[in-house]
C-alpha cells in the first residue's frame, strides 16, 4: 500500500494544454486503489493515513470476496474515485501543504488514471 503523489504529472499536464482557467477532473478507474488530496509536505501523513485504514479495517475477516483482496476495495471506496481541482492562471489550486496522491491498496500493479480539462 502506497500514496503516490501525481501532483507534478498533473501540473505537467494543466500547463501543456494551454488552459488558463478552468477545472481538472481525474478520476481513478480502478476499484483497488483511490484518488485524495491531502498534506504532501510530510510524508509521514500518509504513513498514518494507511496505518489507520489498516487498523480500522480489518485483514482477518472472513469475507465473501474471494480474491482476498475485500480490505482493498473498502478502502478505495472510503478514499473515492475522483478529485476535482480548479485551475486559476493555467496552476493548480492546491492548498499550501496540499498534494494529489493516487492511494495505491492492492498492488503493485500497472494503473491509469484519466483526467479532463474543462
Amino acid at each position: 500500500m502506497e500514496f503516490v503523489d501525481i501532483t507534478s504529472q498533473v501540473q505537467k499536464e494543466v500547463l501543456q494544454s494551454g488552459l488558463r482557467d478552468g477545472v481538472c477532473h481525474i478520476y481513478n478507474p480502478h476499484t483497488t486503489s483511490g484518488l485524495t488530496i491531502n498534506e504532501g509536505a510530510d510524508p509521514a501523513v500518509q504513513d498514518d493515513i494507511v496505518a489507520v485504514l489498516k487498523k480500522i479495517i480489518p485483514f482477518d475477516y472472513s469475507y465473501k470476496h474471494m480474491e482476498g483482496n475485500s480490505p482493498a476495495h473498502i478502502m478505495a471506496s472510503l478514499m473515492g474515485s475522483s478529485v476535482t481541482i480548479f485551475i486559476e492562471n493555467g496552476r493548480l489550486v492546491l492548498g499550501t501543504w496540499q498534494k494529489i496522491f493516487f492511494c495505491e491498496f492492492d498492488g503493485p500493479r500497472s494503473r491509469k488514471v484519466l483526467w479532463k480539462l474543462l
